[in-house]
């Protein structure tokens, strides 16, 4: 099935434009122009090797679109549009997914945070999010990613990696290894909370970096996108993962990545986050955002290094050792911000 036969299932029309959008990580991205109507869509593959459920993450958009709208929510929302057929995913013949959703003129994005002041408007604009989507009872949301945030079940793999990987593997990471095992009780309080309950179950967003926000062209916050993650959890992973993201001076995938850590973004982002929540938040939930900081980080680069050891099949990289640079980049990170709390 072509791609403007995909367009016609959603629009009616072949009389538009279709051009790619490349600064997507998951899913394969188009921008199209009708030309009947004048109006524009972003188009949509569902990546199914991630989402392998693609009606799960459309059913959760639209109720967390319900809520944002109930909530008075004030910025825009993304809409998804619903096929000639009445569905919001269309499958192609090859057994491909696709979605159409409403296109936001005049707005930017950054791969990296810029300054403190879009550091804090981009955490405010997360907090509010997250503010308005929690209500008192929660939606019968879906899971999208079975384990996305199951932190026994990554050190799990982790350790099967050890077991499973090449002599190679392990000795070109032995660096890493070291240093990883040396911090390998980070993540067991983490577990141990959600395992006694002590962290309620809240909507979250489940990645929140700056990529997924929208702005304009004096860099306020339009939009938080990309809703495929949404899940319920405990709300300080989209903290850590902001903390993560956010904090860091330089590219994730690069080589050498000394000194990465931004103290004065890290203060930032914690103001701008707890602006709409700090009142919501329970008392283990503020006492432990530091710490969900440094486990998510943690955890991020046992991915990472789990990965490599696995022989790289689950994140795209561009030459034999990416992911193991990325495991630098992470460990140099989580390095930066135990040294300004001062843990070690």
């Amino acid at each position: 099935m072509e791609l403007k036969q995909i367009v016609t299932g959603f629009t009616g029309t072949e009389n538009c434009t279709i051009t790619p959008i490349t600064n997507g990580l998951i899913n394969t991205t188009y921008l199209v122009e009708d030309h009947d109507s004048d109006e524009k869509w972003i188009l949509q593959k569902i990546n199914t090797q991630v989402f392998p459920f693609p009606e799960i993450i459309s059913q959760n958009h639209l109720l967390i679109n319900g809520m944002l709208e109930e909530g008075n929510y004030p910025l825009e929302i993304v809409k998804p549009k619903a096929s000639l057929s009445g569905h919001f995913i269309l499958n192609d013949d090859n057994g491909g997914s696709w979605r159409m959703l409403s296109f936001l003129e005049d707005t930017r994005t950054f791969f990296k945070i810029p300054d403190l002041k879009t550091a804090y408007e981009s955490a405010k604009a997360v907090g509010c999010f997250l503010n308005t989507i929690n209500p008192e009872h929660l939606p019968d949301l879906k899971v999208p990613i079975p384990d996305f945030i199951n932190f026994e079940k990554r050190m799990q793999d982790y350790q099967t990696s050890l077991q499973n990987a090449s002599e190679d593997l392990l000795e070109n990471a032995a660096p890493e290894i070291e240093m990883m095992n040396e911090l390998m009780s980070l993540p067991q309080k983490w577990i141990e909370m959600e395992r006694d309950h002590l962290l309620p179950k809240r909507i979250i967003h489940g990645d929140p970096n700056v990529r997924n926000i929208l702005f304009d062209s004096t860099s306020k916050p339009l939009a938080v996108i990309d809703l495929d993650t949404v899940t319920v959890s405990t709300i300080l992973y989209d903290f850590g993962d902001m903390a993560r993201s956010y904090t860091n001076t330089l590219d994730e995938d690069l080589k050498t990545a000394e000194n990465n850590f931004n103290p004065h973004m890290y203060r930032t982002v914690k103001d701008g986050f707890l602006l709409y929540l700090k009142k919501k938040l329970s008392f283990d939930e503020l006492e432990n955002l530091d710490y969900a900081a440094q486990t998510v980080i943690y955890i991020q680069a046992i991915r990472f290094l789990t990965d490599y050891l696995n022989g790289s099949t689950y994140y795209s990289t561009k030459y034999a050792e990416h992911n193991l640079d990325r495991t630098r980049n992470q460990l140099q990170l989580l390095k930066g911000l135990r040294k300004y709390l001062r843990v070690d």
